[in-house]
């Protein structure tokens, strides 16, 4: 197994506000990361700095043996890095399709036929195939989270960075998107995903990070890590079910 991305002392701040302090960690290819941590952590930052959208203070980014420290985002995209956001934000007036066909031809760099195979392949892995031809305004919120998946994977990633995609899902919609994660996983995608909803997170990682004030507080296997007094201390601050309840 390969690793297929390096941070080294990734810092970053605005003003007085360290977001992130000297970081260093490693994804393993084929492997899901999942990390989780109290808001103000500097989870969403740290996922900014490796597509590209913030530039570090220090430190290195290295993916597929490529030094991306200074690449733009469109490079990083080009190279195999995806992003979905909390809250997906499609343009509402075009359909599923069109959604998706601008990321294959914007976000991956294919157009035409190609760009076409990969939005249809994009649609069939996230369930959204029979949707293909609404506008994407009317999709109720769990279509529009596929919709955001669906997007980053018509750009054909090595790498997708998922932030809280499971945020404001209801229990019934959670094991449709756990069985995508998982189908992606099987399929050879390295994931990075930030999420709340534990549970849903543990059903699908591999490994877990804890971030707290821009630093690890704990990373490792992901039951020890969430079992951990300073883990339950400064993010649960409570004891907690390992199922998804705290107390």
């Amino acid at each position: 197994m390969s690793t297929i991305l390096q941070v080294e002392g990734l810092s970053k701040r605005f003003g007085k506000v360290v977001t992130a302090d000297d970081l260093g960690f490693t994804v393993e290819r084929g492997r899901a990361l999942g990390i989780v941590g109290p808001n103000g952590a500097g989870k969403s930052t740290l996922l900014s700095l490796i597509t590209g959208v913030l530039p570090p203070d220090a430190g290195r980014i290295v993916f597929d043996g490529h030094d991306i420290t200074r690449a733009s985002a469109g490079h990083r995209s080009e190279l195999g890095i995806a992003r979905t956001f909390q809250i997906p934000r499609p343009f509402t007036t075009m359909t599923v399709f069109e959604n998706v066909y601008v990321g294959a031809a914007f976000g991956g760099r294919t157009g035409g036929q190609a760009g076409y195979e990969a939005t249809v392949e994009a649609l069939e892995i996230t369930g959204l195939q029979d949707l293909a031809n609404q506008p994407a305004g009317t999709l109720r919120l769990l279509d529009r989270k596929r919709l955001e998946l669906a997007r980053a994977l018509a750009t054909r990633p090595e790498l997708i960075l998922l932030d809280e995609i499971a945020g404001g899902l209801t229990e019934k919609e959670l094991p449709p998107l756990i069985d995508m994660l998982q189908g992606l996983r099987q399929a050879g995608v390295t994931l990075v995903w930030i999420e709340h909803i534990v549970h849903a997170l543990l059903a699908v990682v591999d490994d877990l990070m804890c971030l707290a004030f821009g630093t690890i507080l704990a990373s490792g296997d992901p039951q020890e890590v969430m079992a951990s007094p300073e883990v339950i201390e400064v993010y649960l601050g409570s004891t907690f079910d390992l199922e998804g309840s705290a107390s």
